[in-house]
């Protein structure tokens, strides 16, 4: 069991969903706009361009830009088009939407009408459905300017790029051309989500690349109307050169992962950003993000908003610019991916499930081929295809009980991780966090983890968590003890049981990390120091009882003890466990003596300010 998995069910409530936060967003993003005032004429000429500016699945985003292009003032506009059937606007900011039938009709604000020569003015709509505007008209003529053509589509989106030639600094790219009803007139190129050239042909070779280092390329196309139309799919380059491209790019190759969590951004106010102030993104090869969502036998977004849509403002971001209203990708997506090209050799993969969804993964095991691409639309869609390098799957607990009971077979879970290596293919990462529960008949032997290894490249062996404070009356225990002791209330209950066990049915070493908790357990009403003592209850936390950060027992409830490897702290009726730079130290060191794979901890949040776990994890492992 992991405590962050109850927290997530609570904290995902603070999400708005994300067309309801769009729409409020309006008044502010008129504030924004600017349009010089003017004396209208009749003979201006100018253009309407049309932009999906976010695409959630059930509904969209979509944004005009009115430009004069004339030699004269434009005192007022009026921009109509039709939407296929089941297409439509559901809220609109700075202009004022109406509609007869599919027909859209979209007037100025008082605001915003005069335009001088050469200025230009946006606004922006929800929608629902997914058809594309047609027959666009701006003030009774054609939105490319030609008062003779009624109306203009936007361009279809190109082809996926096809990447050649890559050397340690420069990829040639290729990609089928789009078609427009007026006439395509050029593309822009963009690199990791920023434009890097406009181009006439349908071939691109970008030079001044890092060896080494991942890429990932869109393109889109430009009418003559200057109208953009969606992207292309992505296509992932590594050029050559820069040293080995292991997935574990570490000394040694161990991998050294830790968790971020997209509720963090809400109560606990940590952002991807924190991960460079604190030095931890010097210090680490991998980051899990939790959690997406695992339901209807598909994987699906865990939160809109924090995912992809936040705002982070400049002083909140890895680049330290701040995210405009109308960028294609925003919230922690767009962070991680400009955390990726601060430190390029920095993996990222999506974890899927935790203890609040492993739920559904029952139908996932029904239809695990069907699983496994609804994983790989969702983790490889366009929009975020480079942030990602592969999916981790937490299943709590494959054919075994945790938040629900599941009965999905000892097979299944070895079902489902073969659909996914086969759907991802060799090149990606495909990894699982699994129980550490080594006891004789538990969880580790109710499911094939041994077949299953063949398909993965690690399993998070959740090395924590053993026992705590749902034992109300105790007795207290470490919640991560590395080896058996004297007293230890269940046998089998410890890492070395659990390493030993996944050894012993043929997992290699190799694919094993060890888990540290970034955190401790703990209960109240205790009077002995060491373990084993009764208790009245849970002691209190800062989000959850029984529950707090290592930053904040580190002072409130200093270590007075060691049992099995871990640290242990009775401070008044208080006693908890956790562990510190010292246990950690250990637990590397035994790490590298079984010849793990590496080690993992669950979550960046728990550390201290300057990272000081992560630190210890790093110099040690």
């Amino acid at each position: 069991m992991r405590f962050r998995h109850r927290a997530a069910a609570a904290l995902a409530t603070l999400a708005l969903p994300l067309a309801g936060l769009t729409g409020l967003a309006g008044p502010a993003r008129a504030a924004a706009t600017t349009a010089t005032a003017a004396t209208a004429t009749a003979t201006a000429t100018a253009t309407a361009t049309y932009a999906k500016t976010q695409d959630w699945g059930t509904g969209f985003e979509g944004k005009w830009t009115i430009k004069n292009t004339g030699t004269t003032a434009i005192s007022s506009w009026t921009v109509e088009w039709d939407f296929p059937s089941g297409t439509s606007v559901t809220s609109a900011w700075d202009a004022d939407v109406t509609s007869s039938g599919t027909h859209w009709t979209a007037k100025n604000k008082s605001y915003n009408g005069s335009l001088a020569p050469g200025a230009s003015v946006s606004f922006g709509f929800n929608g629902s459905g997914s058809g594309a505007p047609a027959h666009c008209t701006l003030n009774g003529g054609s939105c490319d300017g030609d008062v003779t053509v009624p109306g203009d589509n936007p361009p279809s989106a190109p082809g996926t790029p096809t990447a050649s030639s890559v050397t340690d600094t420069s990829v040639k790219l290729t990609w089928s051309a789009a078609t427009d009803d007026q006439g395509v007139k050029n593309y822009d190129v963009l690199r990791d989500g920023t434009k890097v050239a406009t181009v006439t042909t349908t071939s691109y070779t970008d030079t001044g690349l890092t060896a080494g280092t991942d890429y990932s390329y869109t393109v889109q196309a430009r009418d003559t109307a200057d109208q953009t139309g969606p992207a292309s799919g992505a296509v992932k380059v590594r050029t050559t050169g820069g040293g080995s491209t292991d997935p574990n790019p570490s000394p040694g190759g161990k991998v050294k992962l830790g968790y971020f969590t997209e509720w963090g951004i809400y109560g606990r106010n940590y952002n991807v950003k924190n991960l460079v102030t604190s030095g931890s993104a010097a210090k680490i090869t991998h980051i899990n993000y939790a959690f997406g969502n695992v339901t209807g036998g598909k994987c699906a977004i865990g939160d809109s908003y924090a995912d992809y849509d936040k705002a982070f403002t400049a002083d909140q971001s890895v680049s330290g610019v701040a995210d405009t209203w109308d960028q294609p990708l925003r919230g922690n997506f767009n962070q991680l991916r400009e955390l990726k090209a601060k430190y390029p050799n920095l993996k990222v993969l999506w974890s899927f499930g935790g203890w609040t969804w492993s739920g559904g993964f029952a139908d996932a095991a029904r239809n695990p081929a069907a699983f496994a691409q609804s994983c790989y639309d969702l983790v490889e869609d366009p929009r975020w295809a480079d942030v990602f390098d592969g999916i981790d799957i937490d299943w709590e607990y494959p054919n075994a009980c945790g938040l629900s009971c599941d009965t999905s077979g000892a097979a299944a879970f070895r079902n489902v991780m073969a659909a996914l290596r086969a759907k991802f293919g060799s090149s990606a990462l495909v990894t699982a966090a699994v129980t550490a529960d080594g006891s004789s008949g538990g969880k580790i032997e109710a499911a094939d983890y041994a077949g299953a290894a063949q398909y993965v490249d690690w399993y998070n062996v959740m090395s924590y968590d053993f026992f705590g404070a749902w034992d109300a009356q105790g007795p207290t225990a470490p919640h991560s003890p590395l080896t058996s002791y004297s007293g230890i209330p269940k046998a089998g209950f410890t890492t070395a049981d659990a390493m030993a066990k996944f050894k012993a049915i043929g997992v290699p070493a190799r694919k094993l990390l060890i888990g540290i908790g970034f955190y401790g357990r703990g209960w109240t009403g205790v009077t002995q120091d060491a373990p084993g003592g009764t208790a009245t209850g849970p002691a209190a936390g800062t989000y959850e009882q029984g529950i707090e950060d290592y930053k904040v027992l580190k002072n409130s409830c200093p270590v007075t003890g060691t049992v099995a490897g871990t640290a242990y702290a009775h401070c008044g009726g208080n006693w908890w466990s956790y562990d510190t730079p010292s246990t950690i130290a250990g637990k590397m060191a035994w790490a590298k003596n079984q010849g793990l794979g590496g080690a993992f901890f669950w979550e960046f949040s728990g550390d201290t300010a300057d990272g000081e776990l992560v630190g210890a994890i790093n110099s040690n492992l």
